[in-house]
């Protein structure tokens, strides 16, 4: 009895399911997709907005990481999407703005002012 009320609600099957399966099957659709946006789709694109403006607000002088886990100083701004950083003194890398870490910077900012205090 259990698995035809289940095949009823899911396959919308059956006498009783004919009428009420077709308004069923579209709620639950619509309760899938809205479970996807609220648990995939939107902190995807809230985490894409952080990290546009993370790279956006970096200045010259800003210790950052990158994904790749270079540590480095932010020593000049290009005008083609790429930083200059210095990762030790007198030695500087060319990196992609993209390839800046928000997660890695942040952390590694926490530690820093943790080890101050």
């Amino acid at each position: 009895m259990y698995t035809n009320m289940l095949n009823v609600l899911l396959m919308g099957g059956g006498a009783a399911g004919a009428q009420g399966g077709a308004g069923f099957q579209f709620i639950f659709i619509g309760g899938m997709i809205l479970v996807m946006w609220l648990f995939m789709i939107r902190p995807q694109t809230k985490k894409a907005k952080m990290q546009k403006d993370f790279i956006s607000n970096l200045r010259e002088g800003d210790k950052i990481v990158t994904i790749a886990g270079i540590h480095g100083k932010v020593k000049k701004i290009n005008d083609n999407n790429t930083l200059q950083i210095e990762v030790s003194p007198g030695t500087y890398f060319t990196v992609e703005r993209s390839a800046i870490s928000m997660e890695y910077t942040t952390a590694q900012q926490k530690a820093t002012e943790t080890a101050a205090k």
